[in-house]
């Protein structure tokens, strides 16, 4: 095999079926014919959440609403069992199947006696649909002939102790898997790795946060120095907007790190928001590519891009609330306030999205993600309880009924009036600005819109900007 290191990683809807495992698998084993190749699987579609659930009816008490989903998992793995495999197969595999949801159940019985969620146990719960998608792609690879071997990526990816969202410490990965996967790789064998999860230096489980397989790939594909990295998805690449919305979008040949980086933190679901970061140093390049139409070229992300001018895309996140924090009068230091509030924030692990502030007034309000809200108010009135309780601020104020529009481009650097015209082309639409950021590397123009108005305005957007397919 004369090319270099080919790292695949597969979406939950690129291994949601029977029929689509096997077409993966069919991706891995013609790129395997060509060069070496380490396979990174998501758990099937929904089988995530399924299992969150689970857990949630365990801590709850519901003994029969637990036992009914376990059921449900494992029906749904062995009928893909059934259908990929022939009959001298099945009882082995099943076997498998039948160990990996014992242990989740087994789990799922501690939750149950403790009425608790302890983090570490749903952490080690949770990468139960990854172990069954790496057992069942491995095992088919097997069947048609390619060498394969499922690998537990809590073997081989070292993190911190961050339960829910751990970050990998890459040096020890590196060690750990070049131990674990360059003897198969050496010997023709192809991994095929658990994404989402690892565990720490002592071997405690650890996940990578929701949609974290992304980022397992890409750990992978910088220590194990790569050539490329490929993530298989649903669809045709990075768009210039989502064509749910905007139906002229068009997909884009390609796109830097820093532009896919901005537009999957932004709300883009081609990708993890942090599967870029350990692959810039080596500046492996990504494609983006779709499953269902592996013919199709695909995005590819490159650490930059020469001739970049103007808005690239425009992406948006529909489920974010918006916190306002004001001073009863003008004399607090707005800047101690504020830097509390983001302490009280990263203390919790909330990710800011958008922060905006006035200077005289001394308010500012923080954009963050719907499903961390709960998190966040808590936080902050803990870490402001002592003012909140004097008056010396006002309650802290949320607004669920917004949304987060962003327009991104590497060469909206130094261009005169973009924003002017991005205002306008709103304005236009008789939406209003709730808030404004941007960011000092004019990547990135964030926009604060009432969520019922969100799709309008990025549909404005796009068409300002001259996107989309030429009609």
């Amino acid at each position: 095999m004369s090319r270099g290191l080919l790292v695949m990683k597969f979406g939950g809807t690129s291994v949601g079926t029977a029929e689509r495992i096997s077409a993966s698998v069919d991706l891995i084993a013609r790129a395997s014919r060509e060069r070496p190749v380490v396979a990174v699987m998501s758990a099937m579609a929904k089988v995530t959440d399924a299992l969150l659930e689970t857990m949630r009816r365990a801590e709850a008490g519901d003994r029969t609403g637990m036992d009914a989903n376990i059921q449900a998992l494992e029906d749904r793995h062995v009928m893909a069992v059934q259908a990929l495999f022939g009959p001298e197969r099945q009882a082995k595999i099943l076997d498998g199947v039948h160990g990996l949801l014992q242990e989740f159940s087994r789990i799922c019985n501690g939750i149950l006696m403790l009425s608790e969620r302890p983090p570490r146990s749903v952490d080690e719960a949770v990468a139960t649909g990854e172990k069954l998608s790496a057992l069942l792609a491995a095992s088919l690879l097997e069947a048609r002939g390619v060498p394969a071997t499922p690998v537990d990526a809590s073997t081989v990816i070292v993190t911190d102790a961050t339960f829910g969202n751990a970050s990998p410490i890459l040096d020890k990965t590196q060690t750990q898997a070049r131990r674990v996967l360059l003897p198969s790789l050496d010997s023709g064998v192809v991994p095929v790795v658990t994404g989402f999860n690892g565990a720490t230096a002592d071997g405690r489980p650890t996940t990578l946060g929701r949609g974290g397989s992304d980022f397992s790939a890409s750990i992978l594909a910088s220590v194990l120095d790569a050539e490329e990295l490929w993530i298989w998805t649903d669809v045709d690449g990075i768009m210039t907007a989502d064509p749910s919305v905007v139906p002229d979008a068009e997909v884009l040949y390609e796109v830097s790190y820093n532009e896919a980086a901005e537009l999957a933190y932004n709300g883009a679901k081609v990708l993890h928001p942090r599967t870029l970061a350990p692959l810039i140093d080596k500046q492996i390049p990504v494609w983006s590519k779709n499953s269902f139409a592996p013919h199709k070229p695909g995005t590819k992300i490159v650490p930059r891009i020469e001739d970049s001018s103007g808005v690239r895309a425009i992406t948006s996140l529909a489920r974010v609330a918006l916190i306002t924090i004001e001073a009863v009068n003008a004399s607090m230091q707005g800047a101690q306030l504020m830097a509390r509030a983001l302490d009280a924030l990263a203390r919790v692990n909330v990710e800011v999205l958008l922060l905006s502030r006035s200077s005289y007034r001394q308010n500012f309000c923080i954009l963050v993600r719907s499903e961390e809200l709960e998190m966040a108010e808590e936080s902050l009135e803990s870490g402001l309880a002592l003012e909140l309780a004097h008056g010396y601020l006002r309650p802290i104020a949320v607004d669920q009924s917004v949304g987060l529009l962003a327009i991104v481009g590497e060469g909206m650097r130094g261009t005169p009036g973009l924003a002017g015209r991005m205002f306008t082309a709103i304005s236009r639409e008789r939406i209003n600005i709730i808030a404004i950021a941007q960011g000092s590397s004019e990547l990135t123009i964030a926009i604060v819109v009432r969520r019922d108005q969100l799709d309008q305005a990025v549909r404005a957007v796009h068409a300002e900007c001259g996107l989309g397919i030429r009609r």
